[in-house]
């Protein structure tokens, strides 16, 4: 992404489009007063105190469901492209444990040709199943997101668990932030990164799945953990 890009205004956008469909335009008003002071280029300590004040005033003006749903719509995607492949083999082959193992190798193929970690990172990746595939247990899948990207080799080499718990997380809005440890978000706000999952899966089946947290970062865990609740 371009260093012009905004994505504090980005993220403010769908999530005001979330609330005014699972809410009412009235409710997203109340709920996003004062996000237009909100941008790439304000303090970080303002924005996470924003994003906290956000988010606990959906929780107190909706129901649990509804704070969900809207946070899950906030996500970073998959491009569609990429998932039309799957959605297609799950059409011809109507084996989802099929589609695991075809998403599970191009996700190795990935992540050793175009990060181009050290072998050993690889494969712990693999043997801890971190990645978009997940592991298939009954009917859910759990996922286990690798960490950002631009510092997964960072992460691997330190020992800090605070400061490792801040260079896995994928959300540029609080990654600063979680090197304090006295800052945390409602946990409802990291169904914004189940999103992703929720996604992927929806466009591959066609149908609604249930995203359940059940490891976040923001709240001490190493690593982010959903169930995909097929």
């Amino acid at each position: 992404m371009s260093e012009s890009f905004d994505f504090d205004k980005y993220w403010i956008g769908k999530l005001a489009k979330g609330i005014s469909e699972e809410a009412g335009d009235k409710i997203a008003k109340e709920v996003l007063e004062g996000s237009d002071d909100i941008s790439k280029d304000s303090l970080r300590d303002d924005v996470f105190a924003w994003s906290d004040k956000v988010v606990r005033k959906l929780e107190s003006l909706t129901s649990d469901e509804t704070t969900k749903e809207v946070l899950l719509s906030c996500a970073c995607h998959q491009s569609q492209k990429a998932l039309q492949q799957y959605r297609d083999l799950y059409v011809e082959k109507e084996d989802i444990d099929f589609i695991i193992q075809k998403m599970q190798e191009d996700f190795e193929v990935f992540i050793k040709n175009e990060l181009k970690l050290e072998d050993k990172y690889v494969q712990e990746i693999i043997d801890r199943r971190m990645g978009f595939a997940g592991i298939r247990e009954d009917n859910k899948i759990i996922a286990t997101k690798i960490p950002k990207s631009a510092f997964i080799k960072k992460w691997f080499e330190e020992t800090d668990p605070t400061k490792k718990r801040a260079l896995f997380c994928h959300c540029p809005r609080i990654r600063d932030a979680l090197v304090d440890k006295e800052k945390t978000l409602p946990k409802s706000y990291c169904y914004c990164g189940g999103g992703y999952y929720q996604d992927i899966w929806e466009t591959i089946l066609q149908k609604p799945v249930d995203i359940e947290i059940l490891e976040t970062v923001m709240h001490g865990d190493e690593v982010c953990k959903f169930a995909i609740h097929l």
